[in-house]
């Protein structure tokens, strides 16, 4: 029986893909997994049973990584999950962004609620409110994962000219990227030739406020700035100024802050990009299936902190050991499995920055003396026997 503490609500949709074998509730003492959507974990004390967790979504900063990591306990996210429903909100943030919907919207019930001549104050009003179409514009799309490249497809769809930077662009995202959209290897080729640019990258410490006054400089005048990823991407001092000065027609963020609020041209949505039913559903089955393999099988899909290793059990027993990436620490490992006479079927190593992951197939029930020989190396954080 494994047991699976919940720190959100997560879908049943996905709970229910957990078999017989699972005990699943918000109250367990010492989970061997945790599943979580936002809730901080920061202050948490891990149980010593704790083996993974999976964060339903895909931003892992409410999880603390590095005390995961040494304690060699496996954290998972859910890439793409809900990449469909942040692009569709996106492509919302670009009309929101051209056509002055919400001051149109806000004006007709500030001004017009009991006129008796609607139609004709509508008419005398409504120029207040022109807006740019999208069609024939050109788009810069900063960021082609998952999210960037179904925005980058669904915009040239739209009829717009579309610019993809990404200088990590993996293989799978290059097949699933639109022949038309053009790659381009320079940030500022996307600032001096689009008319709207929106981000898709991850928040590091290369991508940390690259929306700022130096590069705004660089853009077009009256570009329109589109945030769905973090909102440290952008300086909010840089871009309000921006905005007040008319350099940057309108901001649309699904990160606000209290700042943004009185700012004119910025359009803060609260946060709702992942939030759909179909987006949660989503997440939650993919993070029941990492932690389901995880624990039976010892496989790792999708972690942002140990390697991606996968492999179907072929023998009798599996041994799975998180160490870190030292050399000489495999040949260390396999010379205590062989010191028990214990035939190693099957073996596979992977490593990922300061951490590696090692699982071993047996064809027999490995010992007790196996098991406390790998443990007593220096470098290894944890073992498992899975049977």
């Amino acid at each position: 029986m494994y047991n699976i503490l919940t720190l959100n609500k997560i879908s049943s949709t996905g709970i229910k893909n957990f078999s017989t074998d699972y005990k699943i509730a918000d109250d367990i003492k010492n989970p061997d997994a945790i599943l979580v959507r936002s809730a901080s974990m920061h202050e948490m004390e891990l149980a010593p049973e704790t083996l993974a967790i999976a964060r339903a979504g895909a931003g892992v900063n409410n999880i603390p990584l590095d005390k995961c990591s040494e304690d060699g306990v496996v954290v998972f996210n859910t890439p793409g999950a809900n990449a469909n429903a942040v692009k569709e909100l996106v492509l919302c943030g670009l009309f929101l962004a051209s056509r002055k919907i919400i001051p149109s919207i806000e004006w007709v019930k500030a001004t017009l609620k009991g006129d008796e001549n609607f139609s004709k104050s509508v008419e005398k009003g409504k120029s207040a409110f022109a807006g740019p179409e999208i069609k024939g514009k050109k788009l810069g799309v900063i960021g082609l994962g998952a999210i960037g490249v179904l925005v980058a497809n669904s915009a040239k769809s739209l009829g717009m000219e579309v610019y993809g930077y990404d200088p990590y662009l993996s293989v799978d995202a290059a097949w699933n990227l639109s022949r038309s959209v053009k790659h381009v290897v320079s940030l500022d080729e996307i600032f001096a030739t689009c008319d709207y640019i929106t981000l898709h990258v991850p928040l590091t410490d290369s991508t940390k406020g690259v929306i700022n006054t130096v590069n705004i400089a660089k853009m077009k005048d009256n570009v329109r700035i589109l945030n769905f990823a973090r909102g440290e991407l952008v300086d909010t001092a840089d871009i309000i100024k921006a905005l007040s000065e008319g350099k940057v027609a309108s901001y649309v963020t699904d990160f606000g802050n209290d700042a943004l609020l009185d700012a004119n041209g910025a359009i803060v949505i609260p946060h709702l990009g992942a939030s759909t039913p179909e987006s949660e559903d989503n997440c939650a089955v993919m993070a029941v299936n990492e932690i389901s393999d995880f624990l039976e099988n010892g496989n790792i899909t999708n972690s942002v902190n140990f390697p991606s290793v996968s492999v179907p059990r072929t023998a009798k027993s599996r041994v799975t050991i998180i160490h870190k990436n030292m050399p000489n620490v495999i040949s260390r490992i396999t010379s205590a499995v062989a010191s028990e006479n214990v035939n190693i079927d099957n073996m596979v190593n992977k490593s990922k920055g300061e951490y590696a992951y090692t699982m071993i197939d047996t064809d027999t029930d490995i010992n007790e003396q196996a098991i406390s020989a790998i443990t007593a190396l220096d470098e290894v954080i944890r073992v498992r026997v899975i049977k």
